[in-house]
């Protein structure tokens, strides 16, 4: 049993604002990033904003230049469906916001799935993309006035697997796509690591940022981001496990028990937050 999450301060995390926390634990203030907070008191769910303005305030906190939002709901792991479609209904909200903070028009969406669906702590992103209501077959079928009068957008959703299984890198395949079908915006979902165990699956990371393998600032390799692309891309990402580190074993990854229930519900809930966010 983990008794205290201070013991893992060493310990990789994806999200930004564990990275603010250790600073602030540290008593150590760092330029050229901002932080906000508020809560939804009757909903129960906590929302914070970091945002690094600078890259020296990028290179600080081992985070991108970007705005990371993240919605902390401990009553995500029950299995409530009231308080799911309120966690829906904020998600979709910040969505919306991120989207119209970078002028992007809701008409053309591409929502790519990152992960193993074969190692369920790895699941989350092509789970979602098994709820996901996909439209645009409707718009080559029917003409995009179809989707127009009826307010669909048009979405179409991609799982590109993992490397293992297809022999080509993410970024290959996304570009790809984005060659032919030449969506506006791109949504990734992806399993994240944290630093605390009370984070997993009950916190929810949205970021303008894309995605960076490797968690390098630097690092262009691999990265899912709008600089090699052309198009903004959001990230979202759900904490699944803990990696932790043994002189014996190397490294190793501490999940929830319960952790199959947790990505389903999980995926169900994003797929919602998209679906609302840009259907009419």
């Amino acid at each position: 049993m983990i008794e205290n999450d201070k013991k893992w301060s060493g310990v990789r995390t994806d999200l930004a604002l564990e990275e603010q926390e250790r600073f602030q634990e540290e008593r150590v203030e760092i330029s050229g990033v901002e932080v906000h907070e508020w809560e939804q008191e009757q909903e129960g769910i906590r929302v914070s904003q970091v945002v690094v303005k600078t890259e020296e305030g990028a290179a600080a906190m081992g985070k991108p230049v970007g705005r990371y939002l993240t919605l902390e709901a401990p009553r995500l792991a029950e299995k409530d469906n009231d308080f799911h479609k309120e966690v829906t209904k904020s998600l979709s909200e910040q969505i919306l916001e991120l989207l119209k903070l970078h002028h992007v028009e809701k008409t053309s969406i591409l929502v790519v799935g990152l992960g193993n669906q074969n190692a369920t702590p790895d699941a989350l992103g092509p789970k979602v993309l098994e709820h996901l209501q996909v439209t645009r077959q409707l718009s080559l079928e029917y003409g995009k006035e179809f989707c127009e009068k009826h307010g669909y957008p048009i979405l179409s959703g991609l799982t590109p697997g993992v490397m293992a299984q297809t022999g080509m890198e993410t970024a290959e395949i996304i570009k790809g796509v984005i060659k032919e079908t030449r969506p506006g915006v791109v949504i990734v979902v992806d399993a994240l690591a944290a630093r605390s165990v009370q984070r997993l699956g009950v916190t929810i990371q949205l970021a303008d940022t894309g995605i960076h393998p490797g968690s390098g600032v630097g690092n262009h390799r691999n990265s899912l981001t709008e600089d090699v692309f052309g198009i903004p891309v959001l990230a979202l990402g759900v904490p699944t496990v803990v990696e932790i580190s043994e002189p014996e074993f190397g490294s190793m990854y501490v999940t929830p028990h319960d952790i199959d229930e947790r990505v389903e519900m999980l995926s169900y809930t994003i797929s919602e937050a998209i679906h609302e966010a840009l259907f009419q």
